[in-house]
């Protein structure tokens, strides 16, 4: 009888119920404007635009020259105050234009890049990226083969590592109804040959993006 009349004075009664509802409330109302002050941002969204590529590569048999593409794909953003980390995943054509013998061939590396951009804000939405790019080659193909430096269709992707490391760094502008600009350009830091015939290969792409937030949570 005695642990019984324990376990009821144990049980919380209406009043202390009452005060557990209001500091749970208390609790969740300080978080949520301890969020809005900290003026926290989720978002996801879609992007695209146009690619100027080429290689840095010193090969007196041939020129190579900026070739013009495209890149798309999807990216997030979280965030605080003024920094923010932005992943994405985007397709982007990339390769270079060739002079060789007096003509000119196309040389087309596609890759799916995952860059991992870093950003600090600025004023009025305008920001400062910085940070590293891992690509993945999904096809290389040319009407120019560097390993034999002849002329003629073919499928390269042998001759080239199937993953890339460029460093991004650019400017962008977050501007209203969610709407993104982007100027960037990715560096090659690693070298793309897969044939030690060929000389010191690295990817140079500048990028103008416009993307628009699909998703937006937060300031």
């Amino acid at each position: 009888m005695a642990s019984y009349l324990l376990t009821l004075k144990a049980l919380p009664t209406n009043r202390n119920m009452k005060y557990l509802k209001l500091i749970l409330l208390s609790s969740l109302m300080v978080a949520v404007i301890s969020v809005t002050q900290a003026q926290v941002e989720v978002s996801l969204g879609l992007k695209g635009g146009a690619n100027f590529a080429s290689v840095d590569v010193n090969d007196a048999a041939a020129t190579w020259k900026n070739k013009t593409g495209f890149h798309g794909g999807a990216f997030g953003l979280i965030k605080i105050t003024k920094f923010a980390i932005q992943p994405e995943m985007i397709f982007s054509q990339q390769g270079s234009k060739v002079s060789f013998s007096g003509q000119s061939f196309d040389a087309n590396f596609n890759y799916l890049n995952v860059p991992v951009l870093f950003k600090f804000y600025l004023a009025a939405g305008l920001n400062l990226q910085l940070g590293p790019q891992f690509g993945f080659l999904t096809s290389a193909e040319s009407d120019y083969n560097p390993l034999t430096q002849t002329s003629g269709n073919t499928d390269i992707s042998s001759l080239y590592k199937n993953s890339d490391v460029s460093v991004g760094m650019g400017i962008g502008w977050d501007l209203p109804l969610g709407i993104t600009l982007d100027a960037r350009y990715n560096l090659g830091v690693s070298e793309i040959q897969n044939s030690v015939a060929l000389n010191a290969t690295r990817n140079q792409v500048f990028q103008l993006s416009l993307g628009y937030k699909l998703i937006k949570i937060g300031k």
